[in-house]
């Protein structure tokens, strides 16, 4: 499995220095282009979920305990986590992004049944694997329901109704970019809140918060080290990160609203690796520092955790039926609604009884890029050599929309 992830690794970074070589000042336009904010506010939402918010305080620990993993020993913890979650992996957005974007139309690559069905396996499967690290969760950040380390039919119950909530959401487009929106600003107020907590307290102030953000300094003087992987636990990121790859560059590269190829790379590495940076420097200053987090704090992460799953699972239920042509217009809102939530609450079910891997779903993404890539080589290279401009069909007007010039 490690050769398998870093071939998929080279390739996919060999792929993105191309498209930047090939296509990089080409205009992209997506089907539904929106303006820019909003666009990153889809991604960064879409492409992220619970564990952002729930797994840094469980983690920095192990990244500390350099005589169990000696291989974390080139920098901090907290540009370990950066890493984990950070900027050069973003890059495995774009490449999907920019692929459904402008080369899929050309290609049809997906549109092949049994190929369609493989990458429709792959969004369901994970779905069910974002609803199950919350189940997995919650005992740590909720306590006072139960014990701190079991999983009890309430945890159970608030998993079902997430299911629900973001089932009913994918019913129309319109949830789907408020839900983008307001998941952005509870993120965006939650940081200010913990931030506010730990530097403006007895315990802080704003120059501990800047020598703590310097930290992440570590990962950019080492970047190489983040390209292949350094251990299990790594690999396992990795895998993740693949298995959501196809999926939000197919669901995101709708929403693309005329940006220029290098600008839509450098918005993916840049816009949602700030938040990122700062919320998980506040995180590391409350684990390092002993401030204690249990009660309102840990509420509070569960709660905006929760929002992140139901927007991430909303899109991508709204993708797969969309794929599958399972839509609420072909099948009802009722059937709809209930066909994917006992799909889904199902398969979070195999999830937990380790019956399905997230790094299988991921090593399936894998194989689909370097099928997809011998496709073009063999059927569509000249279609995709003489590609120098988005699809015809997805027009955009330039004065009702944003744009970075």
């Amino acid at each position: 499995m490690t050769t398998w992830l870093s071939a998929g690794l080279l390739f996919t970074f060999a792929a993105i220095a191309f498209i930047v070589y090939r296509w990089g000042n080409m205009r992209c336009v997506g089907v539904t282009p929106v303006r820019t904010f909003t666009f990153i506010a889809i991604l960064f939402t879409s492409g992220l979920d619970v564990g952002l918010i729930m797994f840094p305080l469980t983690e920095f620990a192990g990244y500390a305990d350099l005589a169990t993993s000696p291989e974390y020993g080139f920098t901090n913890p907290l540009a370990i986590e950066f890493g984990f979650w950070a900027f050069l992996i973003w890059g495995f957005y774009f490449l999907t992004c920019f692929y459904f974007c402008v080369i899929e139309p050309r290609v049809k690559f997906f549109e092949i049944p049994i190929i369609k069905l493989i990458n429709n396996v792959v969004i369901i499967g994970t779905c069910a694997f974002t609803a199950y690290l919350l189940l997995s969760n919650l005992p740590w950040y909720v306590p006072s329901l139960g014990d701190g380390e079991s999983i009890i039919s309430t945890f159970y119950l608030i998993v079902f109704v997430v299911i629900a909530a973001a089932v009913y959401s994918s019913t129309s487009i319109r949830y789907v970019r408020i839900l983008s929106l307001a998941t952005t600003y509870l993120f965006l107020g939650l940081i200010v809140l913990m931030w506010a907590g730990a530097f403006l307290s007895d315990k802080g102030d704003i120059s501990a918060f800047v020598s703590t953000v310097a930290l992440i300094g570590g990962y950019f003087g080492n970047i190489h080290e983040f390209v292949l992987p350094m251990n299990d636990y790594h690999e396992f990121y990795l895998f993740w990160w693949f298995a959501w790859s196809i999926m939000i560059g197919q669901f995101t590269a709708r929403f693309v609203g005329g940006l220029r190829t290098y600008q839509v790379l450098g918005a993916m590495l840049i816009f949602p690796s700030i938040p990122i940076a700062i919320w998980f420097a506040v995180l590391y200053y409350y684990s390092s520092n002993g401030i204690e987090t249990a009660g309102f704090y840990n509420i509070t992460m569960a709660i905006v955790g929760i929002t992140f799953v139901i927007n991430s699972l909303d899109s991508l239920i709204r993708l797969y039926t969309d794929n599958l042509d399972l839509t609420v217009a072909k099948l009802g809102k009722v059937k709809y609604f209930f066909a994917n939530l006992i799909a889904l609450s199902l398969l979070t079910l195999l999830f937990k009884l380790d019956f399905l891997q997230i790094q299988w779903v991921g090593a399936v993404v894998i194989g689909l890029f370097f099928t997809c890539f011998g496709y073009i080589l063999v059927n569509k290279f000249k279609a995709v050599r003489e590609i120098d401009a988005s699809p015809k069909e997805n027009k955009i007007d330039f004065n009702k929309i944003e744009l970075i010039n």
